[in-house]
């Protein structure tokens, strides 16, 4: 990574402080405070040597200095919890903050743009490189300003006292910070290399692990196995390398810190010694002086030891914020047009397309142009080869993909519609059940008023009662993780059920038996067409021998429709349609 990337996402992670504003400010306060009580405790200290050493005052009289420097103590390790604290708070509300903004970017981008990656590298991008930002907002960003706060602190006591001993502070201190940098610039490099091997690595695992089974019946379990292990291999010695240069820094503070300290020492010692006579302000190098010197050399150089002990927290964020910049800033056109409209929602909803040009987000037309009209109520059925272009028209009325030419519901243009609104008026049951609360009622009922009577009735529609009695506590019951106390067919009986149950215009399944065994699909397609005439309903099916069932039957080739009208104008008119009818037939004898 150049400089000029470096800068650049230091600029993006420095721009985030605002939202923990409040925090921040509170940080400045408690460094300022400390800087305070350091300078207080080490003048304590050193007026009660000398008090003891050279004036041989009774300790009696030096009670009230030895109470303040016991409540120096005191404060300086309250305040160090309270900067602890304090750090963590501020982190956590940049985390949140940016884990929304995150979800709400691809909520606005929707479902279609998402599954471009795997799943096990939004995991990373939400969960790892947003936390790994923590250290930076809640250490390294406040230790800047203690670095800073302390030092000068420091140096406005000790040069009235003796200019020497300042002179020998300032002039060493640039070099942690210069060091500092020279081993930064690299630990940034190798974590940024380290997000990116921990991103593949994640997307690589989840997508197997998901896969299992296939990769079984296949027998690719044991090359799957030594393709992770290479990459496991990879990626731990990609973060061994971040480590080394993070304990490499750390190496380099201590030796250039302890070097400035000693330097320190000995200028007091050949000043006691005689040697030296120079620094103090025509009254000489007292023991004052000299013990005030030595004990804030330490405390100058430790917030820029710890700064540098935090340095690699700097590193690890701008590593994990390159990928996350890039998400957040890059130019991606939203498929979900932010549209304000609404129209009546009680009245028969009625899609009339004309031109229209289903296109992916980064422009490539997917299908189109399509000429159609689905009158109120219709029941229509898609059919066609995979990679027709079916799934698109689908995922273009459910708002996920943008398009070119119109596409009007009830006479107003789909991007026009508020997105919220429209999906209200929408059921979706797809191939694959997606059941994201914890138990089966809340799946079904989702946000919804619960109708009890209701519910019963199309609990038992679905097919969902026939299992019910298996299960602990009913309706009640935890599913699991991904569903996994549920097989495949119950879990499709679910999602079916919560579409039966939510009051919508436009009900839309894409091939919503698809992965069932026979008799859970045929339970489920007769739940689906029973429904199918209570709104607009679009299927996507390859069964073809139900097709009578439907309204009206489409027929898609290459991203067109290639032919509309009812089963049995289709079958008696010659086309691909009735080749299609007439190779099924010879197929089953």
């Amino acid at each position: 990574m150049d400089r000029t990337r470096q800068q650049q996402l230091l600029r993006w992670l420095k721009s985030q402080s605002s939202q923990g504003k409040r925090w921040l400010q509170l940080t400045k306060v408690l460094g300022m405070l400390s800087a305070l009580l350091i300078v207080c405790q080490a003048w304590l200290l050193a007026s009660l040597l000398q008090a003891l050493i050279v004036a041989g005052t009774p300790r009696a009289e030096l009670l009230t200095s030895f109470a303040l420097l016991l409540a120096c103590f005191l404060l300086r390790a309250l305040l160090a919890w309270a900067r602890e604290k304090v750090g963590f708070e501020y982190g956590r509300a940049i985390r949140q903050a940016l884990r929304r903004t995150v979800l709400d970017r691809l909520n606005a981008l929707g479902p279609a743009w998402i599954q471009g990656k795997p799943a096990g590298s939004w995991a990373t991008l939400l969960l790892e490189q947003i936390d790994d930002m923590q250290d930076y907002y809640a250490r390294y960003q406040p230790q800047m300003l203690l670095a800073v706060f302390i030092p000068c602190a420091i140096l406005l006591a000790l040069f009235p006292v003796n200019w020497a001993a300042g002179l020998i502070l300032v002039a060493t201190a640039p070099l942690i910070p210069l060091f500092m940098a020279l081993v930064g610039m690299g630990a940034a490099d190798a974590n940024r290399r380290n997000f990116k091997a921990l991103a593949r690595l994640s997307g690589y695992f989840l997508d197997r692990l998901q896969g299992l089974e296939t990769l079984r019946l296949f027998h690719r379990g044991e090359a799957e196995r030594v393709h992770i292990q290479r990459a496991s291999q990879d990626f731990r010695q990609r973060t061994m390398d971040v480590l080394r240069l993070a304990f490499l820094s750390s190496a380099v503070l201590e030796f250039f810190a302890s070097l400035s300290i000693a330097v320190v020492a000995v200028y007091f010692g050949f000043s006691y010694l005689g040697e030296l006579n120079f620094g103090h302000y025509g009254a000489g190098v007292t023991l004052f002086a000299g013990f005030l010197a030595l004990i804030l050399a330490p405390e100058f150089f430790q917030p820029l030891r710890d700064m540098g002990a935090f340095y690699h927290a700097k590193a690890q964020a701008v590593g994990g914020a390159e990928a996350l910049e890039a998400f957040l800033n890059a130019e991606i056109a939203s498929p979900i047009r932010q549209g304000r409209q609404t129209f009546n929602a009680d009245a028969n909803m009625s899609i009339h397309a004309d031109n229209l040009t289903i296109t992916s987000v980064g422009g490539t037309v997917l299908a189109g142009p399509l000429n159609f009209h689905i009158a109120p109520g219709r029941r229509v059925a898609l059919v066609g080869q995979s990679g027709a272009g079916k799934t698109s028209l689908l995922n273009v009325l459910l708002g996920y993909l943008p398009y070119q030419g119109s596409l009007q519901i009830n006479g107003v243009e789909l991007r026009d519609i508020s997105p919220s609104f429209w999906q209200q008026q929408l059921a979706w049951v797809g191939q694959n059940p997606h059941l994201p609360a914890d138990t089966l009622r809340e799946n079904i009922v989702m946000n919804g008023t619960e109708d009890g009577s209701r519910l019963e009735g199309i609990v038992e529609q679905a097919g969902v009662a026939e299992f019910l009695p298996d299960l602990s506590n009913g309706l009640d019951s935890k599913i699991g993780e991904q569903a996994g106390n549920l097989s495949v067919g119950q879990a499709q009986r679910i999602a079916v059920a919560r579409a039966l149950y939510k009051s919508c215009r436009l009900l839309l399944l894409d091939e919503p038996g698809a992965s069932l065994d026979r008799r859970s699909e045929q339970h489920v397609n007769q739940a689906l067409l029973d429904a199918s005439f209570q709104q607009t309903t679009l299927l996507i099916t390859h069964q073809l021998d139900r097709l009578h069932e439907w309204d009206e039957v489409w027929l898609m080739r290459e991203g067109k429709i290639i032919q509309q009208g009812t089963y049995e104008q289709l079958s008696q008119r010659p086309g691909a349609f009735n080749t299609l009818m007439t190779h099924r037939q010879e197929t089953i004898q």
